[in-house]
């Protein structure tokens, strides 16, 4: 009978070890505020606007996004591709792959200026498995030039070009359904990967990592960033001329990093989720709202970064931000599921942060 005692005592003590762990490293006693200094320009009619990217030199945004009704989804989901052009103001979101009649739920995006065109690729999540779409595209019209299916492609999220042949891509997981998908997401396991082609051949280049989510490059500094939302970290690689990566350090965050962008002077801006157990509730629907944070790192050298916390919102405004692409002083904050996404305009006292 003691033996028995001491066994539920010893089981009940490492149950409440685990919730503890769990709810501390998800943020869920964390109180997330409105804050932002800044306005509203506009709220954009689009949903699940998961990933934005902004093209400086020619003045648009290029957006992934895709109708979710859950993250991840239980059927298959259809979403597209859109662009906005940055040199009027009328913000139309104008549709790129209306012509692309293959099953696309589009995810992670990423794109390489060439002559006269853009090469773009997507993150595609279907019922039949996971690919990467290339397209080429041009001014306002985009043209599907392949297809990239492989074995290393077990749950992307993320990717970024380093020409139009060379990309890194993130598995958010190792275990993609089963007792090792749970004990993955809420133990945190560092069990997922950065995977690299280079033209021919794919390999795995960085692992050890807690749901490797946004990823992109730096190519002034050589160095890779990579989102950790279940560590609250961003972790730094340097990029080897063979494409491998030799580890830097971790950025604390104190939030779950999503997409990860570059400001025109290398700062990071990242989407983020404060509370990661709430926006598990609200992506499964069983909450109509989940925090929003958007920061920014300014990244000087190995150990020398600040991160500041520059929009938060309860949710009732947005839900689930997963990017925050800047131009000027506009940021483009997207989102995993919400019906529209925001774009912000910043205090000009806050211009040259």
């Amino acid at each position: 009978m003691r033996f028995l005692k001491v066994l539920l005592v010893f089981i009940f003590t490492i149950v409440l070890a685990f919730v503890a762990y769990t709810l501390l490293s998800t943020g869920f006693f964390r109180t997330v505020d409105d804050q932002f200094r800044g306005e509203i320009l506009e709220r954009i009619p689009l949903s699940g606007a998961e990933d934005i990217m902004i093209s400086v030199e020619d003045s648009f945004a290029l957006i992934s996004a895709t109708k979710r009704l859950s993250f991840p989804p239980k059927e298959q989901e259809k979403g597209g591709l859109y662009m906005i052009d940055l040199k009027s103001n009328s913000f139309a979101s104008i549709p790129l792959t209306d012509s692309f009649d293959q099953a696309f739920a589009p995810h992670g995006i990423s794109f390489f200026k060439r002559d006269s065109s853009y090469c773009v690729m997507a993150i595609n999540h279907t019922m039949d498995g996971h690919f990467i779409e290339v397209f080429e595209l041009e001014r306002q019209r985009m043209k599907h030039i392949q297809t990239l299916k492989h074995s290393s492609m077990i749950s992307p999220n993320d990717l970024v070009m380093i020409d139009q042949n060379r990309f890194y891509f993130t598995n958010d997981h190792k275990y993609v359904k089963g007792a090792g998908k749970l004990l993955e997401e809420y133990l945190g396991l560092a069990i997922s990967n950065v995977v690299y082609f280079d033209g021919n051949n794919y390999r795995e280049v960085a692992n050890g990592i807690a749901f490797a989510n946004g990823i992109n490059f730096d190519a002034e500094r050589n160095l890779l960033f990579v989102a950790s939302p279940r560590s609250f970290l961003v972790k730094v690689y340097e990029r080897n001329e063979d494409g491998s990566l030799a580890f830097v350090e971790d950025i604390p965050c104190g939030t779950g990093v999503d997409n990860v962008e570059f400001d025109f002077e290398g700062n990071l801006w990242i989407g983020a989720h404060p509370s990661l157990l709430r926006f598990n509730a609200y992506s499964d629907g069983m909450k109509e709202t989940a925090p929003s944070e958007i920061i920014k790192i300014t990244y000087r050298d190995k150990g020398d970064f600040t991160v500041e916390s520059v929009f938060t919102n309860d949710g009732k405004e947005m839900s689930g931000a997963s990017v925050a692409a800047v131009f000027k002083d506009l940021i483009f904050a997207g989102n995993v599921m919400d019906d529209k996404f925001l774009i912000l305009k910043r205090d000009r006292q806050d211009d040259s942060k």
